[in-house]
């Protein structure tokens, strides 16, 4: 099963399933807000989104991962919107037999999120003011 959702608020965290009983790894990430963008104290980060294509690439990606991967099941939601810094703005739960085909599987699907869906993302500075916020890892 996938699901995917974009939403503007906090993220309430898929919940453990005990009924993944051919699954040995149930792998969950949630991507924080830190408290520094390029070496500087920010407040925020502010998400804006492709309005209407970036639920459906965000879904697309998801259903390349499970024919990639050994996935069973992969959930997904990502905040548009402020996100205070400590706050989750992604949060990823994945099911698999085994744990290292989980572990690939979330990495690559996180990095091609990053490089691949209409997501954007300014830091709100102190004062402030909004930079663009870029992933280079």
């Amino acid at each position: 099963m996938i699901q995917v959702e974009i939403i503007n608020g906090p993220i309430t965290p898929f919940p453990s399933d005990n009924s993944h009983q051919d699954n040995g790894a149930e792998l969950v990430f949630n991507g924080r807000v830190r408290d520094t963008e390029h070496g500087e104290n920010i407040t925020a980060l502010e998400y804006e989104q492709y309005e209407g294509m970036a639920e459906a690439e965000l879904r697309k990606l998801a259903e390349e991962t499970v024919q990639k991967y050994p996935v069973h099941d992969l959930f997904c939601r990502h905040r548009v919107g402020k996100v205070s810094v400590g706050e989750a703005s992604l949060h990823v739960a994945i099911w698999t037999k085994h744990r290292k085909e989980g572990l690939e599987g979330m990495s690559w699907f996180i990095s091609e999120l990053k490089k691949r869906i209409p997501i954007w993302k300014w830091a709100i500075m102190e004062d402030g003011t909004r930079i663009p916020s870029e992933c280079t890892h």
